[in-house]
């Protein structure tokens, strides 16, 4: 079983993004051995933020509702997955990589129109679609 964190500042936009569009991409791709969180390194239990539910839902994504989650107790066996590099530094873990590690940072959506959402979403999107493959890839290796 492999368990992937996706981490940013709050846990109300990027890494929820990340962490459902991983679950859903992953299924497709018939990866059942993947777990999928996500949590922020400033996380207050709010909720999902409105414009984050509604592109996830827009796309075909788990738009469900659920408080945000504060990074805690670093798991070793984690493979943590920052939105940026400055999430990274922050992580301390050394299974961590950024989504610039992938295909690129993914600026903060907070505050902003829904296109701006639906852009994040699509940047997610890529960098997701990157981490999948480097695990297929690396599992084809062994």
């Amino acid at each position: 079983m492999v368990e992937i964190c996706f981490v940013c500042t709050g846990n109300t936009c990027r890494s929820v993004m990340a962490e459902r569009i991983a679950r859903k991409k992953a299924k497709l791709r018939k990866m059942k051995d993947i777990k999928f969180s996500s949590c922020g390194l400033f996380a207050t239990k709010e909720n999902i933020n409105p414009n984050t539910k509604k592109v996830l839902k827009e796309l075909g994504y788990d738009a469900r509702d659920r408080k945000s989650v504060k990074l805690g107790k670093i798991k070793p066996n984690v493979l943590y997955v920052a939105v940026t590099d400055n999430h990274k530094n922050r992580v301390p873990s050394k299974k961590c990589l950024s989504f610039k590690d992938l295909y690129g940072e993914v600026p903060d959506p907070y505050g902003q129109s829904e296109d701006v959402y639906r852009l994040t979403c699509r940047m997610i999107e890529k960098n997701v679609d990157l981490l999948l493959d480097k695990i297929e890839k690396m599992r084809g290796d062994l």
